[in-house]
């Protein structure tokens, strides 16, 4: 009895009380470094705006990442080294040199479940609030580690360098937008988030990466008033149109002299014919442009972001878009943009189009050519690029290089196209389904 009691002695339990302090630390950087990485940066700013200490602790040390990983990293290894070390010294002295194998199972096993799973199971499912509750701590720990860390980062960046791997030292690991839209296409996925949801959000995220261009009437479909015409003719058009706001030009359409309101011109024309009871042989001298509010013009490039704000700024929602000539491209209103975030919108006035999209029965898509790769993609969930073009018809002749005939047939992009009509230069009709239908 007195070999075993010498080895039971103040030494054995002070060594194994280090290693189990040296696990709940192990535990507590596993969990920490868990709970910053994976806690949301919004959540956590809605706490700290309550006033909770902890959360703004934790959005301050998470704005470095690197150095915060670095430093939870380091003090983790520290006490996982020192606890296998201590385990091995205690085990060799208890069972020989067969204790070292066995040191290295017991502590696998204390450390992946002790010190891994279970604090980063415990962080994961409470992230924001474990976050909190650690970052007091782990703020310490970062600065006490910072040389150390400095020192690190400056070795691991030199070793990527020769390597070709550059690091921007002010660059975000994840950008808040892709955050947000990658949340959006995993929620709708997996059935949390609706579509129209997940589509309204991105598509109000997207439009700072959208020219005005992309979303425009082009010019061959404005309608226009001469200023020239009769003013009956003028009225009868204005009547018979179905949009409240006109383009007035004067010889060419290319020269707009002023965009007419339908109130302020029946308004003008009703004063000018003498009111209810007037002559309206008056009208035959009434003369539109005086009518006529000045154009708006904004270059094709604008963002639809920047030209929503300035619709605001301006409290107008009506803009003529030219190229870098100054040449006339088409026209965009604050309706479009709205109907890129909500979709689209329709009021009784408006000309009801055909369905733009309709599907065979055997699972292709007939499309119009000038639909745009955008709404094709939400109204069908495609993910189809836009980079090189904005409409279908354009995405294929970027891909064949030339401009297709009647009946080819083209394969890009996980989908295959075949042209089914075309009028001059212009293909206005395509049969699309994705090659996975393929048999």
């Amino acid at each position: 009895m007195e070999p075993t009691s010498s080895l039971l002695d103040s030494a054995f339990w002070i060594t194994s009380g280090s290693i189990l302090l040296l696990l709940v630390l192990s535990g507590f950087f596993s969990g920490s470094e868990t709970a910053l990485t994976a806690s949301s940066r919004g959540k956590l700013r809605a706490q700290a705006d309550k006033g909770s200490h902890g959360a703004q602790k934790a959005l301050d040390i998470t704005d470095d990442n690197e150095r915060l990983i670095g430093s939870v990293l380091l003090g983790n290894n520290l006490v996982n080294i020192l606890a296998a070390s201590l385990a091995t010294a205690l085990f060799t002295r208890l069972f020989g040199e067969s204790g070292v194998a066995l040191a290295t199972l017991v502590m696998t096993l204390l450390v992946l479940i002790f010190a891994e799973v279970l604090p980063k199971t415990y962080a994961i499912t409470n992230a924001e609030k474990a976050a909190a509750l650690v970052a007091p701590v782990i703020s310490v720990v970062v600065t006490v580690f910072s040389p150390m860390v400095a020192a690190v980062r400056l070795l691991v960046r030199g070793v990527l360098r020769l390597f070709g791997v550059q690091i921007d030292p002010d660059s975000n690991i994840l950008a808040v937008r892709e955050e947000i839209a990658g949340a959006l296409q995993l929620g709708h996925s997996e059935g949390v988030v609706e579509k129209e949801d997940r589509d309204r959000i991105l598509g109000a995220l997207d439009l700072g990466d959208r020219a005005v261009e992309e979303i425009m009437l082009h010019r061959s479909n404005i309608e226009m008033i001469d200023a020239d015409a009769e003013p009956e003719a003028i009225l009868k058009q204005c009547l018979e149109s179905p949009h409240t706001r006109l383009p007035v030009y004067r010889d060419e359409q290319e020269n707009i002299v002023g965009v007419v309101h339908a109130k302020d011109l029946f308004r003008a024309m009703y004063a000018q014919a003498g009111g209810a009871n007037g002559d309206a042989e008056r009208l035959k001298n009434f003369d539109i442009a005086k009518v006529a509010n000045d154009p708006y013009f904004v270059p094709e490039t604008t963002t639809l972001d920047d030209q929503m704000r300035e619709f605001l700024r301006m409290h107008s929602h009506f803009a003529l878009v030219v190229d870098e000539y100054g040449s006339l491209r088409g026209l965009i209103t604050l309706e479009d943009i709205l109907e890129e975030i909500v979709g689209e919108i329709a009021d009784e006035f408006d000309i009801e189009e055909e369905v733009p999209v309709t599907r065979t029965d055997d699972g292709q898509y007939l499309v119009e050519g000038a639909m745009t790769i955008r709404d094709a993609n939400r109204a069908l969930d495609w993910s189809l690029p836009d980079e090189e073009a904005n409409t279908l018809a354009g995405l294929v002749i970027h891909e064949a290089q030339m401009i297709p005939i009647v009946g080819q047939v083209f394969s890009f992009h996980g989908f295959r196209f075949e042209v089914t009509a075309r009028e001059g230069n212009r293909i206005t009709a395509l049969k699309v389904r994705p090659l996975l239908q393929l048999n």
